[in-house]
């Protein structure tokens, strides 16, 4: 059994207030790609294996805190399930990216062991187990384009049609951003709300507010953005969440495969990723 932990991606990101719980308040439009990690049930005793590209980037952390196997331990506590099984996971996506990452990962093994053990998707508890592993994982247990209010976590179901399968492409310069420097080197300022309707629309009429303290931790950032909004067929060029990946929409996949050719001609080191939004 195996469940792939979708990349998320926050189409535009409005920080409008620090709250007194030291988070903030955001409105935000995530949507997700089709690839992303894969979490798997194998054989063997309990635990947690990390396998995949980016491993290494979690190789000095101890896996018992890393969020699946909470997610895990969350489900294994709740009546009718079974013990904890061993659970592998294929580490494709950078850490600290802005792109979902352990929060992704958490949500794929709710809906692994959830399947493996016959709880129900609308079961309240595990929308409990979800808000409690952090505020982006309701948003990737869904993994659907969706609107998040307040923690991000107010999710409120969008028509997205003229998104699905549109052709997409993140790339990230090598830097990872840990999410707590960027939130606090904004600014304060609120800037004004997100649009709503049209999850598209509001997207290109809006902008994602930590980009700028982002810039400033990383100045690459800038020139992803650069390069991927003057490539031919570009609709949107961003970066996603608190970074340092950034993505583009596009209007056809001829035009996303040619950027990414592009970008690996231009800088090899970059990390790309070739998807549609699902």
């Amino acid at each position: 059994m195996l469940e792939t932990a979708f990349a998320k991606i926050n189409l535009a990101l409005h920080v409008r207030r620090r709250r007194d719980d030291g988070y903030h308040d955001i409105e935000t439009i995530f949507a997700f790609a089709e690839h992303g990690d894969v979490v798997e049930v194998v054989e063997g005793p309990p635990g947690l294996t990390i396998t995949g590209p980016f491993a290494g980037a979690l190789g000095g952390t101890d896996a018992e805190d890393n969020l699946v196997m909470r997610a895990v331990r969350g489900l294994a506590s709740l009546p009718g399930t079974g013990q904890a099984p061993a659970i592998r996971l294929d580490k494709r996506l950078p850490v600290a990216a802005g792109i979902g990452g352990g929060s992704a990962d958490a949500a794929a093994a709710i809906r692994l062991l959830s399947r493996l053990w016959g709880i129900g998707p609308n079961d309240p508890r595990i929308d409990s187990i979800a808000a409690g592993l952090g505020a982006d994982v309701p948003a990737c247990l869904l993994s659907m384009t969706t609107r998040g209010d307040g923690r991000g976590d107010e999710l409120h179901p969008v028509e997205a049609t003229g998104l699905a399968g549109m052709p997409l492409l993140l790339v990230n310069p090598g830097i990872a951003l840990a999410t707590g420097p960027v939130f606090s080197g904004w600014d304060g300022r609120d800037r004004g709300g997100l649009d709503a309707g049209d999850p598209l629309a509001a997207a290109l009429a809006g902008r994602n507010d930590l980009e700028t303290p982002a810039r400033a931790l990383s100045p690459v950032i800038a020139d992803v953005v650069a390069i991927l909004g003057e490539q031919p067929g570009t609709i949107l060029a961003r970066m996603s969440g608190s970074g340092a990946t950034c993505f583009a929409l596009f209007a056809s996949d001829r035009d996303r495969d040619a950027a990414a050719r592009h970008i690996a001609a231009i800088r090899p080191s970059w990390w790309r990723l070739e998807s549609r939004i699902r």
